[in-house]
């Protein structure tokens, strides 16, 4: 636990490092607002003196003019500084939510569909949009505040001192009770901004979870168990809620007793000051009391308004720490690749090799692949064949850079698939898995996603050779027509030739296909492995099935059995 609190310590530290430059801005314009604040509380003081001086002691020889011009101007500045403020927080905010965002997705992107292995999709999903949005205030608010709760006060206290010190000590003593306060409180406020986040991560992951499931909740009469679970979740949400506002308005209260304190005790003492002067019949020495004792009233509020940011904003610091845990988690999950590989993305001719690959899913359940070794040679055709669990499908994801091995290398013309960045794989590889990915969308749509830049031609060819043109004159709109998220309103054999079609117009010279026919009936199975076959003409290709139609792909054979070939099996065997 000290491990990972010293750990979210330094993202934080990190985090704030990178943020305070854009929050340079905000402080400047914060600290001038400040100050023209406090020349407003002088010029209302002097305004407010001489109408209590008149209105007791007759008219006055000042002129209230200048201070009523004074007052206009400094409010007019005071608005600009304000709002350009804002504006430059709302920017700092936002280039931090796109830097992290980036950053996740980056990362994200980079592991692949294995990392769904480890954290739940909808725990991805909140932490990229919920927690990095949740962020927005420690930049925009909390950094500016962090600098401006102590910087701003002192400033302040400055004129204060000069015009009535008294007035300046008080304000002091008033003020350091406050960050102690805001320390107590703000552990609570940490501690039920976490619990909080991981309730809602709880109901987010449990209400995609369902949706995703609903037909089966429905076939399983299983639809109130649900609704209730779902409501029980949406309730520990709220009361999490409920206690980090409670704590909230704690930390607030803790500030207003501190500058209620203040605006009694200076009340007492200029109203004390002003008694006695006028008893002695000291009407200048009066009228300078009353101003500077009005000024004193009227500048607390300014005093303490940095103070009370930094409490809005200690909210925000505790969503910071509990979004740090999971934007860590993402993080991790980056790797280092080398920049050395341009030969592979411009080779047409790619080689496969296996050297001596093992893999584990989970100790406990063995190794995956043993020692695996093969070689496909560019233009080549290799079948993995075996049944279920025999490791076909992990050795596609191998291939894919969704995964590394234990131990050994897979190498795309002798480059290690470590040292590739994905987006350097993706360049090269074509996949078709057995349920392709389609968007809703239309079809030309989901079709040019392997392209977009593809003129109509290519779109034409990659059409007629993954045979979509055989069932297009059934579809209402042909090309056009819309089809629901994946692939809703398709058949599983058209569906399939939409990915190829997509395989084809992008072209790849690596083809991996992991059981493409695995749903679908045998007269569609045997349709689609032709066109598969006009698409592997030319490329390197790794076909995984348990299908023996797929014996009709020239090419090498490897059977695969509880992760190794039937080589090394024969081998042990002998030995």
């Amino acid at each position: 636990m000290s491990n990972e609190k010293a750990a979210i310590r330094q993202w934080t530290k990190a985090q704030s490092r990178l943020g305070r430059q854009a929050a340079r801005p905000v402080i400047l314009l914060s600290l001038i607002s400040s100050l023209l604040g406090v020349g407003l509380a002088w010029c209302v003081a002097t305004l407010l003196g001489y109408a209590l001086m008149a209105l007791t002691q007759g008219p006055v020889n000042a002129s209230p003019v200048p201070y009523l011009a004074g007052f206009v101007i400094l409010s007019v500045l005071r608005g600009l500084c304000m709002a350009r403020g804002e504006v430059a927080a709302a920017k700092a905010g936002f280039a931090a939510r796109k830097r992290l965002r980036e950053e996740a997705l980056a990362a994200i992107l980079s592991e692949g569909p294995a990392l769904l292995r480890q954290t739940h999709s909808g725990v991805l999903a909140t932490t990229v949009i919920d927690r990095v949005e949740a962020l927005n205030g420690f930049f925009s608010r909390w950094l500016p505040a962090s600098v401006l709760w102590i910087a701003a006060p002192c400033l302040i206290l400055i004129p204060v001192y000069c015009i009535q010190p008294q007035a300046a000590l008080i304000l002091g003593l008033c003020g350091l009770t406050v960050p102690f306060a805001q320390a107590l409180f703000g552990i609570g406020a940490a501690v039920a901004s976490r619990k909080q986040f991981l309730a809602m991560v709880r109901l987010q992951a449990r209400f995609l979870d369902r949706i995703k499931g609903i037909a089966t909740i429905v076939l399983a009469g299983r639809a109130e168990d649900e609704t209730q679970r779902i409501g029980a979740a949406a309730e520990e949400l709220r009361v999490r809620t409920m206690k980090v506002l409670r704590v909230a308005f704690l930390s607030s209260a803790s500030i207003d007793c501190a500058m209620v304190v203040a605006f009694i005790v200076l009340t007492l003492i200029t109203a004390h000051t002003a008694l006695t002067l006028h008893a002695q019949g000291m009407e200048s020495a009066l009228q300078v009391t009353l101003i500077h004792g009005l000024f004193a009233l009227l500048v607390t509020p300014e005093f303490f308004a940095p103070l009370r940011s930094l409490a809005l904003a200690y909210q925000d610091r505790a969503h910071a720490q509990s979004a740090a845990a999971a934007m860590m988690d993402i993080s991790k999950i980056q790797k280092e690749f080398s920049s050395d590989v341009d030969s592979l993305t411009e080779s047409h001719n790619v080689s496969i090799c296996f050297d001596n690959v093992s893999f584990t899913w989970d100790p406990a359940r063995g190794t995956t692949l043993k020692n695996i070794s093969f070689s496909v040679n560019p233009g080549e055709t290799l079948v993995l064949s075996g049944a279920s669990g025999a490791g076909k499908s992990t050795i596609v994801e191998l291939l894919l850079g969704f995964i590394y091995p234990d131990s050994g290398t897979v190498l795309f013309n002798n480059i290690p698939t470590e040292t590739c960045p994905p987006e350097k794989l993706s360049h090269i590889i074509s996949a078709i898995g057995q349920r392709p990915v389609l968007f809703a969308g239309t079809l030309r749509e989901n079709i040019l996603f392997a392209s977009p830049d593809a003129n109509e031609a290519a779109l034409a060819a990659a059409i007629q050779a993954a045979a979509v043109d055989t069932f297009l004159p059934q579809l209402p709109d042909g090309l056009e027509t819309y089809i629901g998220e994946g692939g809703f309103g398709l058949s599983g054999g058209q569906a399939q030739r939409i990915a190829i079609a997509r395989a084809y117009l992008k072209n790849a010279p690596v083809l991996l296909l992991d059981e493409p026919t695995a749903h679908l009936d045998p007269l569609t199975e045997q349709d689609v492995f032709e066109s598969l076959k006009i698409l592997a003409k030319g490329k390197t290709v790794i076909l995984a099935t348990h299908s023996a139609a797929a014996m009709s792909f020239e090419g090498k054979h490897i059977h695969l059995r509880d992760g190794m070939t039937d080589d090394q099996k024969g081998s042990r065997a002998d030995g």
